[in-house]
């Protein structure tokens, strides 16, 4: 059985699916992007700032399922440009403790939606 989970406190889903369905104590989520969900703009003043919008978007879909970072199991970093790759490294690495740090993959694509620059789907575990 699957449950759904969705904030209001992250971007609204531009499109037919939830920011993160939660199935037994498996949590999958949806790409975020830098959408701020307060205002509904995206993020881009810098790599490091679309970052942690990211990140806070993640973070808002995790505390709603009941979750921190420290159950994300698996991470998945799609970027516009790998040479933004240590800026948001950097970043990400506020967010989670270097010792129970997930699995990840980080992709460079031709493109993302609404053309930002990053975006980051997580697989968490209660």
């Amino acid at each position: 059985m699957k449950k759904i989970i969705n904030t209001k406190n992250a971007p609204a889903p531009i499109g037919p699916y939830n920011q993160a369905v939660l199935t037994g104590n498996t949590l999958y989520t949806s790409g975020q992007i830098a959408l701020n969900p307060s205002t509904g703009e995206l993020v881009k003043s810098s790599i490091e700032e679309e970052t942690k919008q990211v990140l806070e978007n993640m973070k808002a879909v995790l505390t709603e399922a009941g979750m921190t970072f420290e159950n994300v199991v698996k991470t998945s970093i799609f970027v516009k440009n790998m040479n933004d790759f240590s800026k948001i490294n950097t970043i990400y690495g506020k967010y989670f403790n270097a010792d129970t740090a997930p699995a990840r993959e980080t992709v460079e694509v031709g493109n993302l939606p609404l053309f930002v620059n990053v975006e980051i789907s997580m697989i968490a575990i209660k």
